[in-house]
């Protein structure tokens, strides 16, 4: 039967796709062609300094589309290979796929915007897509699977895997981020990429390849009628549609291609979603998601349709409200239909206000205002401002009635649960009597009084009472926000039941609270609670708890926390205390300070600059603090990843208790430390989860969907080493001998069965961090150690093949540490000395051969690794990995690799007698015997001179000029022995691949 493999599964399916919704397919022969490849040149030289843009045609359209565009032909690629080979000229570049680069009229003698793809007439465009994009920067090269091409630009590169692979979609992502490091040229103008193997289809964009913003490309599946629906009803149908259901669906690679890779969806997405934000003095770019997108879509229409003007959009918290915000504003200013409107982004935070300003400026928009004043606000709107007016939520309080009574104004409101309470729903639409509202929130909308209002205000004109929604479960099955458990205190820390319920959770007029400010009105008259919650002792008690508990449970995963106290004097009194259990560098306290504070108070104000930098340095894992003590500040809207736990100490219910929560169900990954976050955690010490009904009056399936007990973990731990773990526990049946060992090597040689080995187990070990420390585990924790043994011995053995993951727990090391030395093994096995004695050696060891090969195989590469210069040993070592390979799939026995891998150690002691004859080193060694087997004359004399060129570049490695130097020698130096210079370049290929291969050994 045929085998899968990547350009007939993936590649050339893609291009077929590809040309069928109207890409044109262009050879990879007549693409280097227009790109001016030299066919003629040696294979190595061919791509390097070659164009990355079909010149011709570009220069064409660019004449078509700008008629008065004068300059000589080639000027503005001249200009496009000045940019920056990084984000900033990406992002220069963009300006100039969306038509703002400027050029100047010499006839009219003014500038003009210089336009390069028609958007109003997708038409006159050329869209074409090749394969085998090859570029050499004269350093590295690279040779992208697929590109896609508008007027002769690059703009998407698709990475082609074979759908057998493991890991298929993240070595695609592997390649994308080599290929930025390596050749950043190519990524001046490409901004989109995917990677897929025909099951996956993973989509981003250039210059941010992170994980968290690399996402699934999702089909549009139409839900199916409900029954009694009217099905001939086009109102009916448009509301259906409106609710249709995206989901995420293994293969289907050609409806992927055929809607991701649409002409209409990749203009759509480089003109319009493709941001960049600069955050903590760095840029950045992101791509907004198909719920952003959907929810931009249905805000414009509804902004345009004359017959609605409420719309209410709910995306969880975390999923990018605010850049979907900003998308919409900036959509309905430039929409020819708006008719020059005004649109108000109406925000609750100070802090988002300045965010939202830098964002605004970065789309180019001129027409942005910033009313910082109720006077400021009524000015513009009294003078029939048109453009993008920021402003915050409370401005609006006493606005005259009819201060502009224009329908072309379109108000944008953030956290739009907020905005029903009191009288400024009241001043906003009295003011502004024909605009359109719509309202932007992140928490679920709910039963409450605020809840039902926020529905009647903005969810009135849609059947299910929004526009368009992306709920918690959504987010967390896509990765967009992570779940999120808990955990409650031990009873003598909790707030008494009776007070809580008294005081705080049955209070009517906390029915509905929609901000911390009333809530913390509602503390202030709880006077049993704070006192309960401030008393001396028990503040040191939970100190003292969060301090162990960080140090456990937290800090060895390497992130961070946050300790919420019931107020800020509550926070002054933590710091004290944490201080004695913990370095005081540790934790910062965060609150917002006044002139009236005590001299307590007042020892932790901040100036603005301080705090700037507190809350940048806790967003980076390597810096101080690690845990933040705060009351009010950041409970909303600060978003830092690497923020896994709350220690929550103070009472909170609905939106406040959810946006607070969600400080910590962020997704985070840290590639060199092999990272990723897997949910977040919160440690209750008042009783709040113990009374979730109560406290969250939201629809519970959404709640279950962030909010999970602890118990459930522990349940889960409990089934999976009770069903799953005695599976591999049986292998065990010596106690844990060498001949456990060897049985070990034995089953595991399937990567199969290894891969899910490694995925079950790692689940377990991670649910085991987070749950200890813990009665619960205790008669888990012998099988649990044994287990964390069989995976440290296959990973040892199978190290090429272990899933990308982080190194062992702190605590589960130190378990597995002490369980395998209480076998008394002390891992795989020694590493052998290569050299005569070898094969005695091997002969007379105790164990199985299957041991023998695994230890043979890296005492191989240990001793390439430490002669990293003599390719001898790194051919050596590249052999013993192909025997490897064989082994593991079974295509050789235990008893032929063995032998295979002996075969190999005699060869290299009888080379080493050769070369110590003729006084060789190991590199000499290696030219003399590749010329001798090319028949190339004079091969001692060649390679002489070859290792005398090596000693003359001994930064090769790191100078391209002596790389070509060297390599230049090299070559002559064969090539004065003979005319065959194809068989130079083999020669020469050959020994520089290895060399280079020594680095990754």
């Amino acid at each position: 039967m045929p085998a899968p493999d990547e350009h007939k599964t993936v590649q050339a399916r893609i291009l077929a796709y590809a040309e069928a919704i109207g890409w044109t397919f262009v050879s990879r022969e007549e693409a280097e062609q227009r790109r001016g490849f030299d066919p003629d040149a040696p294979p190595t030289d061919r791509a390097k300094n070659r164009s990355l843009f079909f010149d011709d045609l570009l220069d064409t359209k660019l004449r078509e589309f700008n008629p008065r565009y004068a300059e000589a032909e080639g000027a503005l690629l001249g200009q496009f290979r000045h940019l920056h080979t990084d984000i900033y000229g990406n992002r220069e570049f963009v300006e100039h796929l969306r038509n703002r680069g400027k050029f100047f009229d010499h006839e009219e003698k003014r500038e003009r915007d210089l336009i390069l793809i028609d958007y109003a007439d997708p038409a006159r465009n050329v869209y074409e897509v090749t394969e085998e994009w090859a570029f050499h920067n004269g350093h590295y090269g690279t040779r992208e699977d697929v590109v896609f091409l508008i007027n002769g630009i690059p703009v998407l590169v698709i990475e082609c895997k074979n759908a057998n692979k493991d890991e298929a979609i993240a070595l695609g992502v592997d390649q994308i981020r080599r290929y930025h490091r390596e050749t950043p040229e190519l990524f001046v103008s490409q901004q989109l990429f995917t990677a897929t193997d025909a099951i996956g289809f993973s989509y981003g964009v250039s210059w941010n390849t992170v994980r968290r913003n690399i996402f699934n490309w999702k089909i549009l599946e139409p839900q199916m009628p409900q029954m009694g629906a009217d099905e001939d009803n086009p109102k009916n149908n448009l509301r259906k549609s409106a609710t249709s259901a995206v989901k995420e669906i293994p293969g289907r690679l050609e409806q992927k291609v055929r809607t991701f890779c649409s002409i209409p969806n990749i203009l759509s997405l480089l003109k319009d979603y493709i941001v960049f934000s600069e955050k903590d003095e760095e840029l950045n770019k992101y791509i907004l998601r198909q719920h952003q997108t959907g929810a931009v879509e249905a805000t414009v229409g509804r902004a345009l349709d004359p017959g609605r003007t409420r719309g209410l959009v709910w995306h969880t918290q975390g999923s990018g409200k605010t850049f979907t915000m900003i998308k919409a504003a900036e959509r309905l200013f430039r929409a020819p239909g708006a008719d020059k409107p005004t649109v108000l982004l109406m925000i609750d935070r100070n802090e988002l206000e300045d965010q939202m300003l830098k964002n605004l400026a970065a789309l180019g928009l001129g027409n942005l205002e910033h009313a910082g004043s109720i006077a400021r606000l009524n000015q513009l709107l009294r003078d029939d401002y048109r453009g993008i007016i920021v402003t915050m939520i409370h401005k609006f309080r006493d606005m005259p009635a009819d201060l502009n009574t224009r329908s072309n104004i379109y108000v944008l409101i953030d956290e739009a649960h907020r905005t029903t309470g009191g009288d400024l729903g009241n001043f906003l639409m009295a003011g502004l009597p024909n605009a359109t509202f719509l309202g932007f929130t992140g928490t679920p909308v709910d039963k409450t009084v605020y809840g039902k209002g926020t529905f009647k205000t903005f969810g009135c004109e849609d059947d299910q009472g929004y526009l368009h929604k992306y709920s918690i479960a959504d987010s967390i099955e896509d990765g967009t926000t992570l779940p999120l458990y808990y955990q409650l205190a031990s009873n003598e820390m909790l707030v008494p039941h009776e007070t809580l319920d008294k005081e705080f959770l049955s209070l009517a007029e906390a029915e509905g609270v929609a901000d911390i400010e009333e809530l913390n009105k509602i503390l202030e008259r709880a006077v049993n609670l704070k006192n309960f919650l401030k008393g001396k002792e028990r503040i040191r008690q939970v100190a003292q708890f969060v301090a162990a508990h960080y140090r456990g449970n937290v800090e060895p995963l390497g992130y961070k926390a946050f300790l919420v106290g019931v107020d800020r004097e509550a926070c002054a009194h933590y710091k004290h205390a944490l201080d004695q259990f913990l370095p005081p560098e540790y934790s910062e306290v965060v609150y917002t300070g006044s002139n009236n504070d005590s001299r307590l108070l007042k020892e932790f104000h901040l100036d603005p600059k301080r705090e700037r930098q507190i809350r940048k340095n806790f967003g980076k894992l390597d810096q101080m603090p690690k845990i933040l003590i705060v009351t009010e500040k950041l409970l909303t809207g600060f978003d830092a990843p690497v923020l896994y736990a709350m220690y929550l100490d103070k009472p909170m219910r609905d939106h406040t208790l959810l946006q607070a929560i969600a400080r910590v169900n962020r997704p985070f990954e840290n590639e060199a430390q092999e990272m990723v976050k897997p949910h977040g955690f919160v440690l209750d010490f008042v009783g709040i989860f113990d009374k979730l009904e109560k406290a969250l009056a939201f629809d519970s399936d959404e709640i279950n969907a962030i909010v999970k007990d602890l118990k459930l973990l522990k349940l889960l731990f409990k089934n999976k080493m009770e069903s799953r773990a005695p599976d591999y526990l049986g292998l065990i049946e010596r106690n844990f001998n060498d001949k456990d060992v060897d049985t070990l090597i034995e089953h595991f040689r399937d990567p199969e069965r290894r891969k899910a080995f490694f995925k079950e187990y790692k689940e377990i070990e991670m649910l085991y961090e987070i749950i200890s420390p813990d009665a619960f585990l205790r008669p888990f924790i012998a099988d649990y150690g044994t287990l964390s043994a069989i995976y440290q011995i296959v990973r040892k053995a199978y190290t090429r093949t272990v899933m990308v993951d982080r190194e062992f727990q702190a605590k589960t090391s130190h378990l597995v540490q002490q369980q395998v030395g209480s076998y008394g093994v002390g891992g795989l096995g020694e590493m052998l000395a290569i050299d005569g004695n070898t094969i005695e050696l091997i002969k007379n060891k105790s164990g199985g051969d299957g041991t023998k090969v695994i230890n043979l195989i890296k005492s191989i590469e240990k001793l390439a690794q430490e002669n990293s210069d003599d390719p001898c040993l790194i051919a050596m070592a590249e052999r013993a990995r192909a025997v490897q390979e064989s082994f593991e799939q079974r295509q050789t026995s235990t008893a032929e690799a063995l032998a295979e891998l002996l075969r190999e150690v005699e060869g290299n002691e009888a080379r080493k007698k050769e070369q110590a004859e003729k006084s060789f080193d190991g590199l000499t060694y290696f030219v003399y015997r590749s010329l001798l087997d090319a028949k190339i004359e004079n091969a001692e004399v060649v390679s002489r001179k070859i290792r005398h060129a090596f000693s003359e570049f001994p930064n090769w490695k790191r100078s391209e000029k002596e790389f070509r130097d060297l390599r230049k020698k090299a070559t002559f130096a064969i090539f004065a022995e003979t005319d065959d210079l194809e068989r130079v370049t083999a020669l020469v290929d050959e020994l520089f691949t290895l060399l280079e291969k020594a680095d990754r050994i």
